[in-house]
């Protein structure tokens, strides 16, 4: 069996490894070091959770130490790699293990991605680095700023190319490569290869060396799936049952849209789960604190989008849970992989309605196996479901608008507000200035009705019709604004000749 020891490798790289207990590599990592470490391209493919960040960052880390480099100046320091992910959580966590591996060797990473302000990044890069990961639309921002520099690149890596492919960064991607050298060393890591990829890859890449580890088509092994048919208004219940009852330490449940997976996250607290939710409204500070909590234990269930089905590295996740099934099939594969990384076992449990077994069945035939049915337990208990703010709102405007049609009903007479037109409140202006006053209506005993007023500052009158006239003849409209032809009391008085009409 080959070990890391057999390789190779700079002693700085060998001893990161060693003190992280990394002894021996995956299939991917022993099939795509060996060629990297002699110059050569490669092109990989395998599926997420097998180790793709250590097979290109342990290659380029030992190529750039081997090679000196002058950084007697930060003008001087320029970026020797670049590394290409499709989001910024995957960019984090490639710069996170450029930094584990590279601890010894001295060099410089900076992560580089849109979400946030670019001060940090921009202040980075003018230190100098030597490597970046970036996603390609942020990078290429800085690059139309002036504020990276591509001319000293060595090794350009892109990793999950298919992911990028179709979230639209094949232009951007061809855009960046030709402004890097052409004896660069090109690495391209993906999980599927489609057309388009091949022919980036023809473009890129000279005489790769083609690495296949564990298609797509192909989960985990040691990754128990089960299924429940359930109707869609008894996912909510049955979500909170298993979450209760399965032997969960910590889980990530997919949804399929954000707006599903915020109604969801708020099911779950009020059934007292702790949540985190990421998806792609989130902000970047939102999506990075949601992550830290989950890391740390303070929530033990993270509730995400597609956003997170790649490249999210937690250690210890236990259960996946596909609370919606993916529309794309190669997506059921990355969802469950975020459980069993690194030959540990885990858990898959799926949740489909009846819509959604064409879903299924697609996701079977590309498999090819079969995902075992388990029965719905029988104490599953009722849940109301939640509804967003949107819902709400446009629930009440329909009972609103319904009530205010029926005969007899005052409704259609009442404000936003709930209160009736002669209990809101009227602003009235004065030769001074504006006061509030607020007039409710009550019946007295005689059964006619009496006005009561609260006033806010010195009272003017002390009936309806006695402010309004009075607001007449001191020159104001019902509005409140001063009359046409009225002065007004606020602005300098300005000394004007009279008029033969004046006069008279």
């Amino acid at each position: 069996m080959q070990t890391f020891d057999s390789i190779d490798l700079p002693k700085p790289v060998r001893r990161a490894l060693s003190e992280l207990g990394y002894d021996t590599p995956t299939p991917i990592q022993a099939k795509s070091i060996p060629p990297a470490l002699r110059g050569g391209d490669v092109l990989g493919s395998a599926q997420t959770g097998t180790g793709k960040s250590a097979a290109f960052a342990i290659p380029t880390l030992s190529r750039l130490i081997s090679k000196d480099q002058d950084k007697s100046s930060p003008g001087s320091h320029k970026p020797r790699a670049l590394v290409l992910s499709p989001t910024r959580e995957l960019a984090s966590q490639i710069q996170e293990s450029f930094a584990k591996y590279g601890r010894f060797t001295g060099l410089r990473q900076a992560a580089i991605f849109g979400g946030v302000n670019q001060f940090h990044q921009v202040k980075a890069l003018r230190k100098g680095v030597d490597i970046i990961v970036a996603t390609p639309g942020r990078l290429m921002d800085l690059m139309q700023q002036g504020f990276v520099d591509l001319t000293a690149i060595e090794v350009l890596i892109l990793d999950e190319a298919d992911r990028m492919l179709d979230m639209g960064f094949i232009d951007p991607i061809r855009k960046i490569a030709s402004k890097v050298p052409a004896d660069r060393q090109t690495l391209l890591f993906s999980a599927t290869m489609p057309r388009e990829i091949e022919r980036l890859a023809n473009s890129l890449l000279a005489n790769p060396t083609r690495i296949a580890v564990d298609p797509v088509a192909s989960a985990a092994p040691k990754i128990d799936q089960s299924l429940y048919f359930v109707q869609r208004s008894q996912k909510p219940a049955l979500m909170l049952h298993l979450l209760n009852h399965e032997e969960v330490v910590r889980a990530i449940v997919f949804t399929r849209t954000k707006r599903g997976a915020d109604k969801l996250a708020r099911s779950l607290e009020r059934g007292q789960v702790r949540c985190s939710t990421i998806h792609g409204n989130k902000s970047q500070n939102q999506r990075k604190q949601a992550l830290l909590m989950f890391r740390t234990g303070k929530s033990s269930v993270l509730v995400a989008t597609d956003v997170a089905a790649r490249g999210l590295d937690v250690d210890g996740i236990t259960h996946a849970f596909n609370y919606d099934i993916p529309v794309e099939p190669e997506a059921y594969v990355h969802r469950i992989g975020r459980t069993g990384r690194a030959g540990r076992t885990g858990v898959a449990i799926s949740l489909c309605d009846k819509s959604e077994r064409p879903l299924l069945r697609a996701i079977e035939r590309l498999t090819g196996d079969r995902v075992q049915a388990v029965d719905l337990p029988a104490d599953l208990p009722e849940i109301e479901p939640v509804r967003s703010s949107r819902e709400h709102g446009s629930n009440a405007g329909v009972g609103e608008s319904r009530n205010s049609m029926k005969p007899g009903s005052d409704k259609g007479s009442r404000g936003r507000s709930g209160r009736s037109r002669s209990e809101s409140s009227v602003n009235t202006k004065s030769g001074s200035g504006a006061k509030r006053r607020r007039k409710s209506v009550k019946p007295n005993k005689q059964g006619g009705e009496k006005t009561h007023e609260r006033q806010v500052g010195k009272p003017k009158a002390k009936s309806g019709g006695e402010s309004q006239g009075r607001k007449r003849r001191s020159g104001a409209s019902a509005t409140g604004r001063p009359a046409a032809g009225t002065r007004n009391p606020r602005k300098k008085k300005v000394k004007r000749k009279a008029s033969p009409k004046a006069a008279r």
